[in-house]
């Protein structure tokens, strides 16, 4: 839950950064975390000080002297880095204004000026999170419903999607009469699934020769809301035999009933949908048109709106660079997991 604004006068604070860390050590966060957000802190404490007058202190800092040190960055660190340090200062400023020690947040304006890297196309429709709610709430089959709320809430690719095995699936199913075993990379990791990177097309995976590929450059592991996580037990309890040893976790329920989905299956049923609800046309195009992929670009826009943290999005979309990899990784019930369903939109 986001803390709300504080109505009462904030406390004589004579150090923010160390102010922040305890707030954060109170919510759990690991000293892992609270380390990396310290060093980053007081990275820029000590740029702005030292570099501009009459700055005096953190809540002295404005706009120009933020991006001031954001450019310093460029040429020492990836650009993913520079994203993630640009969030910890984000989060931090954000976090300060609203408990009411800190007047503003200068990096509100700075984090939309930042270019955009991660699937930016200003030209496609934008679709708000009340208006996508509406088109979830029309969809009443539970495969279908599953597949598409999957994709709005794992950012995954089509192909993904399809190579999911239910061995991909760490999900608690006491309402359920039905028991697998999720791959070793979940053991720790409840109410989440696994998207690898290994699956290509023509290859075979957990002895099923796959049709699609995973286009992503590492193995991610995405949680799972409540929300996502009722879709796909509604779906489990109606599952069909697969025919298939691998267990596939989405299967077709018509003409090729028990066989595992594919990418033109997918693509069919969000097209139906889509173009039920008139976000779809014959030659519309990805300007006017809502396909699979859109459900992409909608959950990197809302879910880095939301979080402020570019790097946890790409973590998530599995774009992440490999500097930060294990930050994210080691970091995963922390961070990426309490950021993400601290800030995911629901459709309910």
């Amino acid at each position: 839950m986001a803390t709300e604004p504080t109505t009462e006068a904030p406390e004589e604070v004579t150090d923010p950064v160390a102010y922040f860390l305890d707030d954060q050590r109170y919510h759990g966060k690991s000293d892992r975390t609270l380390e990396a957000y310290e060093r980053v802190l007081r990275q820029f404490e000590a740029f702005t000080t030292d570099r501009f007058d009459p700055v005096e202190g953190l809540p002295d800092a404005g706009r120009r002297e933020c991006m001031a040190w954001i450019h310093s960055l460029r040429g020492e660190f990836e650009p993913s880095t520079i994203a993630t340090y640009a969030s910890y200062l984000n989060r931090f400023y954000d976090y300060m204004t609203r408990v009411g020690v800190f007047d503003d947040n200068p990096m509100a304006l700075v984090m939309e000026e930042l270019s955009e890297s991660i699937d930016t196309d200003p030209t496609r429709r934008e679709i708000t999170v009340p208006e996508m709610r509406s088109f979830v709430g029309t969809i009443a089959h539970p495969l279908e419903r599953a597949v598409v709320l999957t994709l709005l809430k794992t950012g995954m690719r089509v192909g993904e999607l399809s190579n999911l095995d239910l061995q991909d699936c760490h999900l608690e199913t006491p309402e359920l009469d039905l028991e697998w075993t999720p791959r070793v990379a979940l053991e720790r990791r409840p109410a989440s699934v696994f998207v690898s990177s290994e699956p290509a097309r023509g290859t075979v995976v957990n002895g099923e020769r796959r049709t699609a590929s995973n286009k992503r450059k590492r193995d991610t592991i995405v949680p799972v809301d409540d929300e996502l996580r009722r879709a796909l037990l509604e779906w489990l309890a109606i599952r069909p035999d697969a025919i298939s040893d691998a267990e596939p976790l989405f299967l077709d329920t018509r003409d090729s009933w028990g066989k595992r989905l594919t990418p033109s299956d997918i693509r069919y049923l969000v097209t139906k949908h889509a173009r039920a609800h008139g976000w779809y046309r014959k030659g519309g195009g990805t300007t006017e048109n809502v396909t699979p992929h859109y459900f992409r670009h909608f959950f990197t826009t809302h879910l880095r709106d939301r979080t402020g943290d570019r790097g946890i999005v790409q973590y998530l979309r599995g774009d992440v660079a490999g500097d930060v990899i294990d930050t994210y990784t080691h970091n995963w019930g922390d961070r990426v997991r309490d950021t993400y369903l601290e800030h995911v939109y629901c459709f309910r």
